[in-house]
């Protein structure tokens, strides 16, 4: 697998599986990412593509020094899980 990928054009984070795309999109506003939808192709369902994009992209996110709101549920589930990236929270769950 490949690492994520930030596609501000399409204001998603991407990662590229099996030359499939899993996708988290966001909105990106004054040092905050907004997370709304993550999609991983049900080819790519139970390999865990899932949980490395997420990682990834609130890797990218914290290497930026931004924060993040998880409207997405995958990504606020992700990130109840994960404690190591409650600090990236700009408003609790």
């Amino acid at each position: 697998m490949s690492t994520v990928r930030d596609n501000p054009a399409l204001h998603s984070f991407e990662l590229d599986a099996d030359g499939v795309i899993a996708f988290s999109e966001y909105r990106h506003k004054a040092g905050v990412v907004t997370f709304i939808h993550t999609e991983v192709p049900e080819s790519l369902g139970g390999k865990g593509v899932g949980s490395q994009l997420a990682r990834g992209a609130l890797d990218l996110v914290r290497a930026r020094g931004e924060k993040v709101i998880a409207k997405c549920p995958f990504i606020a589930a992700f990130i109840k899980k994960h404690a190591e990236y409650q600090d990236l929270l700009a408003e609790p769950l």
